[in-house]
Formats: C-alpha cells, structure tokens, sequence
C-alpha cells in the first residue's frame, strides 16, 4: 500500500516558477515508475512528467526545457521544478505512483492546484 500527498502548488504570474513535492509512504520500496499529471477544466488528464526507478525521465512536449523531475530516495520524495510557467500550465497537478512487475498497482495524490496569470 502506498500513500502520496502532493505540495508546491499556488498562485504565480506566467514566467514565474513553481516547485511541486510528491511524498510516498508505506510500500515504496516496489514503485516503479512515478508520474506527474495534470488536469484542467474541460480538458482531459495529460502526463506532465515521469521518472523511473532507474532514473530514466520522459517529459510532455509542452513541458520540455521548462520543466524538471527529479527523486530524492532518501525521502521518497519526487519534485517537479517547473519554470518559465504559462498560463497553459493552470491545472489540478497529481502525483501517481505504479508498482508490480507490471506496473499494475496505481496509486494517486489528492492533487494540486497550479494557477499561473497572465
């Protein structure tokens, strides 16, 4: 079992920058791969940015050069440095986790909200 809770979100002016933590607790030693999503208003959820547990990372074309994943084992802990922000960027941002050989378990955050302004 395995429990994610997202911080970092907020308000911030379109160029601005914005830090998202996704903190995972219980069975974390299973997860393979952890993935940031976003989902605005009328839009469908769409995957900002991933990393694996050998580190590998894959990133939105929206999102490439602007924003960067990272993990920190030792806290179990994966950010999402996000610069450069557009307004584009507003959306409910949640961690997911995936563990099992193949993936098959999912676990999500209850999200955060990301507002950038013109």
């Amino acid at each position: 079992q395995v429990q994610l809770v997202e911080s970092g979100g907020g308000l911030v002016q379109a160029g601005g920058s914005l830090r998202l933590s996704c903190v995972a607790s219980g069975s974390t030693f299973g997860i393979n791969v952890i993935t940031w999503y976003r989902q605005a208003p009328g839009k469908q959820r769409e995957l900002v940015a991933a990393i694996s547990s050998g580190g590998s990372t894959n990133y939105a074309d929206s999102v490439k050069g602007r924003f960067a994943i990272s993990r920190d084992n030792a806290k179990n802990t994966v950010s999402l440095q996000m610069n450069s922000l557009k307004p584009e960027d507003t959306a409910v941002y949640r961690c997911n986790a995936r563990s099992g050989i193949h993936g098959e378990y999912d676990y999500w955050g209850q999200g955060t909200q990301v507002t950038v302004s013109s």
